[in-house]
């Protein structure tokens, strides 16, 4: 059985660290790999990107496989929760050995990071190791193949797209070759995931959604998001995140494919995309549980187009269940509370 998120790709679990109130709006998400790790790579094409690692993915480097990746609020401060996540895997003597003494190890952790700061009312409210450490711990409780909880929680609690509450969506799917892709998003972006003559999600519309919200709904949502965004202000950052993952076995060159072609999963759903205000970061990973067909050269494109897809559908999910915001940091109404009755 199919739970539609990241999780579906067998060995991979996922985890939440959440705060809210006194001046939180923030968390942190660790994907965790099965012991052992995970062919890893990065693609970056937002111009104001937060990242931790991402250089020893490059398929020339040395460090082939990772344990764990993190995303987290608190912009570049909150690349300090990969700490957290490093120290829980060093005392279990997990990452890259350097010695042979087997507790030496050095846990390659990648991290990136979205613009949350101050949504909660608090610039100094932020992730921090003890964050990232409750992540992976939450990773670790998980049930092997469980849901992931989709929404305002980690990373995704103090994000926002365009003028709506952004949050974390997940999705999979099985393809006919019987390889699993799924995928995870945090959805925080400059641009907008609304069509603005409709009301329609981008996202959704990317899947042949035909229905669309009616004009009073689409009148009132835009008359209502008029009344706060002089409250609210210019936002400054945003960042949307994204770790597409596959039981297929691939290399490390082809992984690195896989997360190039999943930003336009992204473009799909978001518009504009990729802005200097933006720190776009999709992680690949390959679990290397499946075989490619060896005779076919391009049996790696149906992971490639899957992983585009199901960006799209995992930041659709993530605006879907969002849940709206009204605090000291600001006011940001969900998509659903807008137009859930249109």
């Amino acid at each position: 059985m199919t739970v539609d998120a990241l999780t579906d790709v067998a060995g991979l679990r996922v985890g939440h660290a959440t705060r809210t109130g006194g001046g939180w709006l923030t968390g942190s998400t660790v994907v965790l790999a099965p012991d052992g790790g995970v062919i890893a790579a990065v693609d970056v094409r937002g111009g104001g990107p937060g990242t931790k690692e991402t250089d020893a993915l490059d398929p020339r480097n040395l460090v082939q496989k990772i344990e764990a990746v993190v995303l987290t609020g608190g912009s570049a401060y909150g690349l300090d929760s990969a700490s957290g996540v490093m120290a829980w895997l060093e005392e279990r003597g997990r990452g890259v050995r350097v010695d042979v003494d087997p507790a030496h190890v050095v846990p390659v952790v990648p991290a990136a990071a979205v613009f949350d700061l101050g949504r909660g009312g608090d610039f100094r409210a932020r992730p921090d190791a003890a964050l990232g450490r409750a992540a992976v711990e939450a990773a670790d409780a998980s049930a092997p193949g469980g849901p992931v909880r989709e929404g305002c929680v980690g990373a995704g609690t103090g994000a926002v797209i365009g003028q709506i509450k952004g949050g974390v969506g997940s999705a999979s799917v099985v393809l006919g070759s019987g390889i699993t892709v799924g995928a995870l998003v945090v959805a925080n972006a400059a641009g907008s995931a609304v069509q603005p003559e409709t009301g329609a999600l981008y996202g959704e519309l990317a899947q042949g959604r035909t229905a669309y919200p009616s004009l009073e709904a689409h009148e009132a949502a835009r008359q209502r998001l008029a009344e706060i965004a002089a409250k609210n202000g210019p936002p400054p950052l945003h960042t949307t995140l994204a770790v597409v993952a596959t039981d297929a076995d691939l290399t490390r060159a082809q992984a690195q494919k896989l997360a190039g072609t999943a930003h336009d999963g992204i473009a799909r759903a978001v518009r504009p995309v990729h802005l200097l205000n933006d720190g776009d970061t999709v992680f690949a990973l390959a679990t290397g549980a499946r075989s490619l067909d060896a005779a076919n050269p391009l049996a790696l494109n149906e992971i490639l187009a899957a992983g585009a897809d199901l960006v799209t559908r995992a930041i659709a999910r993530a605006v879907r269940g969002a849940e709206s915001v009204d605090g000291p940091g600001g006011v940001w109404p969900s998509y659903e509370e807008l137009y859930g009755g249109g």
